[in-house]
């Protein structure tokens, strides 16, 4: 077994592979394939499969093995206002302090993500872009939301992914851009609604109607209401 190989870490590398659009909702991972590939033991595997379970990321389906979940519209809605509340308090939490530090780290960032949009290198697009908000409770001094937002990040990636975003990528990184000058500006203030107009943008973005969806018996009635046939003429 590869010394620096643990649950953990293979747990890390399947949420990376979600946050880079690599791995696909309702995609099955397969215990002998992983184990393979990371050269450890299925028990290994298993192991890193029941923290991903724990977190929301895998389910396991009787007789069938593991696969990556499938959020519902109201999952994906629930993911993106809790990004809400947590970036917009990280925000909010910034004013008066010195940022000339963060603001270089985050300009680095967004660098690497034209570059990426430029290069068409479409993994490490998706990448970058969900990590800019990872980054950003990083360099801010959040250590205990890093992983919080992360988990949040992956989780609207994956609705993204499953419900087809029409969110460019080229106006994530404008709008990043955009966040990063208020900060700049010293206009927390600005910032703070500038990144929840941004989360607001992506969620828009989303082809799912989250009422439509919610509403499970009006659903099934509509379902279930006979079939109208066009009249015979007589």
């Amino acid at each position: 077994m590869p010394a620096d190989v643990s649950p953990t870490v293979i747990a890390e590398r399947v949420v990376e592979a979600i946050l880079a659009q690599k791995l696909a909702p309702g995609e099955r991972l397969g215990e002998q394939a992983l184990a393979e590939n990371f050269s450890v033991s299925r028990t290994m595997v298993r192991e890193a499969l029941m923290q991903l379970q724990a977190r929301g990321f895998v389910e396991v389906q009787s007789r069938r093995g593991w696969y990556v979940v499938e959020p519902s519209a109201e999952e994906a809605r629930d993911a993106f206002s809790a990004r809400r509340i947590v970036e917009a308090g990280i925000l909010e939490a910034s004013a008066g302090r010195p940022l000339s530090k963060v603001i270089r780290k985050l300009r680095d960032h967004i660098a690497d993500e034209q570059r990426a949009i430029d290069g068409a290198d479409a993994a490490t697009r998706a990448f970058l872009l969900a990590d800019f908000h990872v980054c950003l409770a990083e360099q801010m001094g959040h250590q205990l939301l890093v992983d919080v937002l992360r988990d949040l990040t992956a989780r609207t990636t994956l609705a993204a992914t499953l419900y087809q975003s029409k969110h460019e990528a080229g106006q994530s990184c404008t709008e990043h851009r955009a966040i990063v000058a208020a900060l700049e500006a010293g206009d927390t203030a600005k910032a703070r609604l500038l990144m929840l107009d941004h989360i607001g943008n992506v969620e828009r973005a989303l082809e799912v109607d989250v009422a439509a969806e919610a509403d499970a018996p009006s659903r099934l009635r509509a379902t279930l209401a006979p079939v109208a046939l066009p009249r015979t003429k007589r």
